[in-house]
């Protein structure tokens, strides 16, 4: 029950002041004129007034509710190391005894990793617990972590102190791997620089060193160890090896009493990409494909292009004596034996035999393609002749026979079973829009060289099913064959043109080993912790996948087909770190997770971060390894902790369950009393 005495007047308050101010001109008038009952005007007028202002008791028949305590579990990584699991159970089983037997109310949130390695958010979390419950019943707010929070500016604004409990000990001691500095993409072949450093936290033991092992391995190969200086920042060179995705693991060796290792290994992504891709064009004669060939090679940056034309072959006569030519004498040797190796990819557009490079030049190409160049070859007519590429050193690596015939009849390229597999023209249909009303996907070609399979691949298929597109792997090298010289009227829109810019794009990165193309690839993408696996093959089955988790687990995938020669499947990664893949002789590497989680750049449990925040609002830190603080009420405005025990404050709250309200004196009693302080004023003034 509480009482409260209030006023609800029956006239508006201005009304009641201007009456008052009225009384009191009454009673100086009263003065001046030197009347006696002066005394009784004024207490009469008051008595009215009082009548007019209805005092009133309020009685209020209120509930107690009972004081929230809310408390806020760490349960992030770096909880989960070393005894901390065991210290905050125990905590928090001891706290929720000890808040309830002060009757008290408890509200618990349990806080795990945050996404995208952004920490430990125990504020964010306080915030949102707060927002939850009626302010006025809130005691305090205790919390169980290691003091290793990354969101210290979302504090909430509280109206009850916060206390922390730390868990970890004074003696805990951490060596933890750090990459400072590492780009995201390396060129092929250039020396790049990783900046890496080890460093030790905490109470480190005496005698321990200040050199230690690292280990490196890139995409799960041989691992080499080094031993480098502690706390220093190194420079690391390393040179990229491949094309796309290279996964450089760092790993230093766990060392004695360390808190954990899940920081002594660091993972690095670096995608590799080719800085020019350096192309031999080599033009048996000018002729309309020519030109577009020239167009599509020059239109991209990245590609440096050498292109050699035999404008003035030995059995042309014209008459025109040497020294009056205009051309200067084309470095044959220092391309084709000296600079040769300089090359990523060779073109031989309708060239033939005229004894213009020696048969030791072609056997050089021959000599380049098996030590692991790339030749393409697009066949003219003389390629049937006996002229032919085909009748010299070449022909020991080109993967199709001709057979002297060529087909001068329009034919439609379509692409083959093995070629919806292959990855250098699968979807190939999907990256031209055809002439609206028309079935064909692309427009046709009207000469074609028969040939015969002699080895590799064959992708696409020309007139009478023969083969047009092939390719082949020889040595290190790789070889494509196309058995026609009319793809140029695809870059001409003719009957609404074709893919060409599209398939020599994927010719030349095939060409080059861009593990994307390759026919035979085992792949990983991970979004989230999700890890997609990906099995390109040109077979029709393949087998399963086996996963080797961080852990040390061993997972079997069994993968689906979801596209021709591509089998997939997803699984869940519950560990950061590094996942290998392994199918048959292939092996990937991918990495899950950041880097270096954030979780794990501070292992040592402290209260640095925590008590600012605590002493702002009247709490403080206490470390569980001194033992469990005893839980008190205090009063608001005393201090909320003291040496081994800690403080929440009764907040009193209720809530008001009926209201009564009673006038304090009766309008007829105020009247009465009026008219008798009137009569008796009359009274006093009648016998003056």
């Amino acid at each position: 029950m509480a009482n409260q005495i209030l006023f609800d007047p029956h006239l508006a308050w201005p009304v009641l002041y201007a009456l008052g101010g009225a009384l009191l001109l009454i009673v100086a008038l009263s003065l001046w004129r030197g009347l006696a009952g002066w005394p009784y005007r004024l207490l009469a007028g008051g008595a009215l007034l009082a009548a007019l202002v209805n005092p009133s008791l309020q009685t209020e028949e209120r509930e107690p509710l009972s004081d929230i305590v809310l408390i806020v579990v760490d349960e992030s990584a770096s909880q989960r190391i070393s005894d901390r699991p065991t210290q905050t159970a125990d905590a928090l089983a001891a706290l929720e005894a000890e808040v309830e037997a002060l009757g008290m109310e408890v509200r618990i949130a349990h806080v795990g990793d945050a996404d995208g390695n952004s920490g430990t958010l125990l504020m964010g979390e306080l915030q949102r617990l707060m927002a939850e419950e009626p302010r006025a019943r809130v005691a305090g707010a205790l919390l169980i972590t290691d003091g290793r929070l990354h969101d210290p500016e979302l504090v909430p604004n509280m109206p009850a102190p916060i206390h922390a409990l730390i868990t970890g000990r004074e003696a805990d001691w951490d060596r933890r791997l750090v990459i400072q500095t590492a780009p995201a993409f390396g060129i092929i072949g250039e020396e790049l620089l990783l900046t890496i450093r080890v460093e030790d936290q905490g109470a480190i033991p005496e005698g321990l060193g200040g050199r230690s092992e690292i280990v490196i391995s890139v995409d799960g190969g041989a691992p080499q160890t080094y031993v480098v200086p502690v706390g220093e920042s190194l420079d690391l060179p390393l040179t990229l090896e491949h094309a796309g995705q290279n996964v450089i693991q760092f790993t230093v060796p766990e060392a004695d009493g360390e808190l954990t290792t899940r920081n002594n290994a660091a993972v690095v992504q670096i995608n590799g990409i080719r800085d020019r891709l350096r192309v031999l064009l080599v033009s048996g004669e000018p002729h309309p494909g020519q030109r577009t060939w020239r167009n599509l090679l020059k239109s991209d940056p990245a590609v440096d292009l050498v292109h050699f034309t035999i404008l003035r072959p030995p059995d042309r006569q014209d008459g025109v004596p040497v020294s009056e030519l205009s051309l200067i004498a084309f470095p044959t040797r220092e391309l084709f034996m000296e600079a040769v190796d300089e090359f990523d990819l060779i073109i031989f557009d309708r060239y033939q035999r005229r004894g213009i490079l020696p048969m030791v030049y072609i056997d050089n190409i021959r000599r380049y393609v098996e030590d692991g160049g790339a030749l393409l070859l697009a066949a003219g007519p003389d390629f049937a002749g006996a002229s032919s590429l085909f009748r010299t050193p070449l022909a020991d690596i080109l993967p199709g026979r001709p057979t002297a015939r060529v087909f001068e009849e329009p034919y439609l390229p379509t692409i083959s079973d093995l070629g919806r597999r292959h990855p250098v023209t699968t979807g190939l249909e999907d990256e031209h829009t055809p002439l609206p009303g028309s079935d064909d996907p692309w427009g046709r070609w009207f000469r074609q060289i028969e040939l015969t399979e002699q080895g590799g691949q064959t992708v696409m298929q020309g007139a009478n099913g023969a083969p047009l597109l092939m390719l082949d792997r020889v040595g290190e090298g790789r070889v494509a064959l196309l058995a026609s010289d009319h793809a140029w009227l695809w870059d001409r829109g003719y009957e609404g043109g074709g893919p060409q810019l599209e398939l020599l794009r994927r010719l030349a990165h095939w060409m080059m080993g861009e593990p994307d193309l390759e026919e035979e690839a085992l792949m990983a993408e991970v979004d989230g912790q999700t890890i997609t696996i990906t099995r390109r093959t040109l077979a029709d089955e393949v087998g399963s996948v086996i996963v080797l988790t961080p852990e040390g687990e061993e997972l079997e995938v069994i993968l689906e087909e979801t596209a021709p020669g591509a089998f997939t499947a997803e699984i869940a990664g519950e560990e950061q770190g590094l996942y290998r893949l392994v199918e048959g002789d292939l092996e990937r590497v991918i990495a899950l997770g950041p880097a270096a989680p954030r979780e794990f750049e501070q292992t040592i449990a402290g209260a640095e971060q925590v008590d600012p925040l605590a002493e702002a609002v009247g709490g403080r830190s206490f470390r569980l390894e001194d033992g469990l603080p005893d839980v008190r009420r205090v009063s608001a405005g005393r201090t909320a902790h003291g040496r081994g025990w800690l403080g929440l404050v009764t907040r009193d709250a209720y809530v008001t369950t009926n209201v009564t309200v009673t006038p304090l004196v009766s309008a007829w009693l105020f009247l009465l009393i009026a008219a008798g302080l009137m009569i008796a004023g009359w009274l006093r003034e009648g016998r003056q």
